[in-house]
């Protein structure tokens, strides 16, 4: 790295008192309308408007054409941080050069995403960059630095992370509630916001839809116990957009909007995205919020400062010594970011499988590329001679073939590449082939006609120029709808899985629905927060089918003015023939898409199946998936395609991982890239060409079937034994796979301890005659560990090109807390004493060297319960568990998951002491257990305890504590030991029926009553 790292101490004394001195001549009205996402021009003080939220995950978005880099999960994959700084400053730069011509665009960018991909079904994987939270957070330490840039004082961006916290699914995402037990909240969610944080060059951070532990993220606790606490500079924190309603929406959590918003503000959340730019109704509701003492003119004031200073760090208060202030026009879409959307491009190619068909060697002329033997011979000419002078050729097959896909958070292309336009570059034209692999389609109508699209109107791009939100761009009403004739058009099909499908219209326009109802061939693409590309065709009686578009949710019915999604009558169950024959088809299938596919591919020396997903349908923001597998419609084709050829590489473009056994089985060669911006393409061809060595390394687990993930809500990792850290399920590929076209040799392990850190160093070699990038990784693994610990856990990697025959030494630095863990018995990260082992290869299945290491110190010291109480999501283990709040704004109560089974949780090593032992206090022993507990519902409820053994030590009927909807009803319920506990001995934990569980007190034998200690900090 060039420069190092900016400090992330707090503001500047200068900027400070400058702030200081704004704050204290802003009048309240002026402090409050500050606090929504458009804070309004305060003419009187020179301070200009400034919005909050500019969108910048993978190149600026939202704003028209920029420069498209690979996605986040594509830019994961480089495994490379000092890549991402890179990109991270060129996105910044054309943040600033396109400000300067549209002072709209803004300096407070929202990226990157920190949530870990838990779970390769959420619909937001693209966002991402790595299943380890440590990994993902040092890519996004390295992209905040770039964004941030290296100024001492002045930050070209200021960057937010988002989605705090624990936040994988798109299903239920504004109601549903994130299980985290404590283990799994600070070893996997927290690190990957706090390592980018602590890096110095985050600005703030934006909460989630979802709710977790029975708390809405934007009341979350943590906000002030743990983010503020990691570094002394003020950050933001931006609500999501429409979050704030929510509360008192979608949620219920509290009782009013005035009541949120006030309770929003008080956990430490800084400015509202609510009603788009309409601030009106926040303003009012913090107004209430105020006059009823909710929140005072303090809250408001903490909250604008914090606004302030990021603004001043900007430069926008002094643009005289603002560094950035001059960047122009010159600095966007340089030939430096042109590179470097190629350079990110092919460092995200991964290579899966390869059998020795790549690289293919080029004979009509240009260098020929080593196999993976290392040889320097490849595996062979491109093909066959084609019909076109003789040169070999290359079909490039499937729906992506001929496609660069954006996704929600891309910006427009300034330019782009194909897989076929790169293949092209690559080879010329004339030994290119295509086939889309589409199926051919007329649909006929049951009242007479087929569909035919009318002739078009020019193309022009629908767009809002009043609105910051891609989501108010309207679809086109200026083209004819689609009517009927006797000969009707042929349409191209493209299945998506599930049911999903689009239409294409012989010029490439997709049919799309309107405001107004009418089907056109109208779109460019699929796309729009409201996707209105998508369609479905049910069967119904007779053969026939019904045409059923997807985001309105109505049949499509043949009118006089043409074709219609509109609502239709009930219908019986099971469905019967639709009443109405205008609103009925039959297909026609003039030519199968395999068919197709299998001929071109035939013809070719090599086939190149291109496919994957459209970032829009089957799994993006506000859609999970529900399966790992390819579309069967897909799986045809490869087939086809490798029935004709036997040399047919599947590349697969995706924004998230497939479960494909059966293609890494037949197929000679698998690649995977994200969808890879602008450059796209171009990277791909030069790595099946092996004018490039692939060395993207896989960022996340590939499952070889949907049975080895645990269900989507459960996000207790250890527990459910998922990701690579705990999943006992072979993977098809694992965490951190990925083949090269050369071989390196791995020596010389050598760790050496230095205080507090670890010093590892090795040797890698290239053994190829290839020159190539090797991704060296690096796990520790606990031996013998006394609670679950993952079986490898990624610690560090580099990234590094070594020449044939060049011997690279790497370097390490870990620190020895890196081996330790959350020990929720004290409430602190510790390290255990004992042996640890760490691992050095090219991926965490793939290990080449091993090293032991001894970690000294004194044992760990038992729970002290008697003097401190338990609270009761403290446990070691559970089963069953759901936890849930248990004060406005604060979790760690339990409750069964499923109210029909008992919640069983398991405290190890309690002490209970021997009398004058450190757990039991002087002369003490246990008699009495005061539980802290609530229950609102319906039927029996009962708490038993036990020591190990087992040994009943009691049990307790809960008595209803609240009405029904009442959402915190805690009392103290009492319950008289069976027998004394002594010693040491786990505490074994039953919670039937509707009972809700927050904290387990002993009161001495003997002792005096006390007030319960349920509402204590933990």
């Amino acid at each position: 790295m060039s420069t190092a790292p900016p400090s992330p101490a707090g503001a500047p004394p200068s900027a400070a008192r400058r702030v200081d001195d704004l704050l204290a001549r802003l009048t309240l009205d002026e402090r409050i309308a500050m606090l929504h996402q458009f804070a309004p021009p305060v003419e009187r003080l020179g301070l200009a408007a400034f919005r909050t939220g500019q969108e910048a995950l993978h190149g600026v978005a939202w704003m028209g054409p920029a420069t498209v880099f690979p996605q986040a999960v594509g830019l994961g994959a480089t495994w490379n941080p000092e890549l991402l700084r890179r990109v991270g400053e060129a996105v910044s730069t054309e943040v600033r050069a396109m400000r300067a011509r549209d002072p709209r665009v803004g300096l407070n960018v929202w990226a990157p995403v920190v949530n870990p991909l838990r779970d390769p079904r959420w619909g937001r994987n693209e966002e991402g960059y790595a299943e380890d939270p440590s990994l993902t957070a040092a890519l996004a330490t390295a992209y905040t630095r770039g964004l941030r840039g290296d100024h001492p004082e002045v930050w070209r961006t200021a960057p937010v992370l988002k989605h705090w916290l624990a936040h994988n699914n798109e299903t239920l995402r504004d109601t549903s509630s994130a299980s985290v037990p404590p283990r799994v909240l600070h070893e996997y969610d927290l690190p990957a916001f706090r390592g980018p944080v602590r890096g110095g060059a985050v600005a703030g951070v934006m909460p989630a839809y979802n709710l977790v532990n029975g708390v809405p993220n934007h009341l979350s606790p943590y906000l002030a116990e743990e983010l503020r606490r990691w570094t002394e500079r003020e950050l933001v924190v931006c609500s999501d957009a429409a979050a704030p309603s929510n509360l008192a929406g979608s949620q219920g959590y509290c009782a009013d909007h005035e009541e949120a918003l006030a309770a929003a503000l008080r956990a430490g959340v800084d400015s509202f995205t609510d009603h788009d730019q309409d601030a009106g109704p926040t303003i009012a509701r913090l107004r209430g919020a105020l006059r009823r003492g909710l929140i005072d003119e303090g809250h408001i004031g903490t909250a604008v400062r914090r606004l302030l200073l990021m603004r001043a760090a900007l430069g926008e208060f002094d643009p005289e010594s603002d560094p950035y202030a001059g960047t122009g026009p010159e600095s966007f879409d340089t030939p430096a970011h042109r590179a470097l959307a190629l350079e990110a491009a092919e460092q995200a190619v991964v290579l899966l499988k390869n059998d020795g068909l790549l690289p293919l060697r080029d004979s009509g002329g240009a260098a020929e590329a080593g196999g993976t033997d290392g040889s320097g011979t490849g595996s062979g000419t491109a093909g066959e001679p084609g019909e076109h002078g003789g040169a070999p050729t290359v079909t490039v097959l499937g729906p992506l073939a001929d496609v660069c896909k954006r996704d929600w958070y891309s910006g427009d292309f300034l330019r782009s590449v194909t897989p076929r336009e790169g293949l092209a570059e690559r080879l010329g034209a004339h030994r290119v082939r295509h086939e889309s692999g589409d199926d051919r389609v007329l649909l006929h109508c049951a009242a007479g006609g087929v569909l035919r699209v009318p002739a078009g109107a020019p193309d022009r791009t629908p767009a809002d120029e009043g609105s910051f939100n891609p989501a108010h761009t309207a679809a086109r009403t200026d083209l004819p709808p689609v009517t009927a004739d006797a000969e009707g058009t042929v349409l191209a099909l493209t299945d998506w899985g599930g049911g999903v499908l689009t239409l294409r219209a012989p010029d490439g326009r997709y049919l799309s629905v309107a405001g107004d109802g009418y089907v056109r061939a109208s779109a460019e693409r699929p796309g729009g927060w409201v996707v209105r590309e998508t369609f479905a065709l049910e069967p119904r009686d007779g053969g026939r089918l019904l045409l059923r578009h997807l985001a309105t949710g109505h049949p499509c019915v043949l009118t006089p003015d043409g074709l219609r999604a509109a609502p239709a009558a009930p219908e019986p169950d099971p469905p019967a023939a639709h009443p109405a024959e205008r609103g009925l088809f039959t297909l026609e299938v003039v030519e199968r898409g395999e068919d197709a596919v299998a001929r071109a591919a035939a013809a070719a020396g090599t086939a190149v199946v291109v496919l994957g997903n459209d970032p829009h349908i089957n799994g993006r923001e506000t859609e999970d998936r529900t399966t790992l597998r390819l579309p069967d419609a897909q799986r045809r084709l490869w087939r086809a395609a490798r029935a004709a050829n036997p040399r047919t590489v599947l590349a697969l473009t995706s924004s998230y991982p497939y479960a494909v056994p059966d293609a890494d089985a037949e197929l000679a060669a698998v690649v995977w890239t994200a969808h890879g911006g602008q450059a796209a393409g171009t990277a791909l061809a030069r790595v099946l060409f092996g004018d490039v060595s692939p060395a993207g390394r896989l960022p996340q687990t590939w499952y070889a079937s949907d049975d080895d993930l645990p269900g989507l809500f459960d996000y207790d990792i250890i527990g459910a034994r998922a990701t690579y850290l705990y999943s006992g399920a072979a993977p098809l590929y694992p965490f951190g796979h990925g083949l090269s076209y050369s071989r390196f040799a791995y020596t010389d392990l050598a760790v050496v301890r230095d205080g507090d850190d670890l010093t590892v160093t090795l040797s890698v070699t290239n053994t190829g005659e290839t020159a190539a990038d090797e991704v060296v990784q690096l796990y520790a693994r606990a031996e013998e560990p006394r609670v679950p610990r993952p079986d490898r856990q990624w610690v560090a990697s580099e990234r590094r090109r070594l020449a044939p025959g060049e011997r690279g030494r790497f370097r390490f630095t870990v620190p020895v807390a890196a081996l330790g863990h959350h020990d929720v018995a004290h409430g602190r990260w510790t390290t255990d004493p004992g042996r640890y082992t760490l691992l050095a290869g090219a991926s965490s299945a793939d290990v080449r060297l091993t090293a032991r290491v001894i970690v000294d110190g004194p044992p760990p010291a038992p729970r002290p319960v008697v003097r401190r109480g338990l609270a009761a999501d403290a446990y070691d283990s559970a089963s069953n568990v759901r936890l849930v709040d248990r004060a406005p704004g604060r979790d760690g109560a339990v409750t069964p998951a499923d109210g029909a089974a008992p919640a069983r949780l398991a405290f190890r090593a309690c002490d209970f002491g021997p009398g004058d032992g450190p757990g039991g206090g002087p002369g003490g022993e246990p008699a009495t257990a005061l539980l802290t507990v609530a229950r609102t519902g319906p039927g029996a409820a009962r708490i038993e305890l036990a020591l190990a053994g087992p040994a009943p030590l009691g049990a307790v009927d809960i008595p209803r504590t609240g009405e029904e909807g009442d959402r915190h009803p805690y009392r103290t319920v009492e319950v008289p030991l069976e027998r004394t506990p002594r010693g040491v001995r786990d505490l074994l934990v039953t919670v039937r029926g509707a009972a809700r569980l927050a904290r387990i007190d002993f009161r001495l034998r003997d002792a005096p009553r006390e007030p319960s200690r349920a509402a204590a900090p933990r």
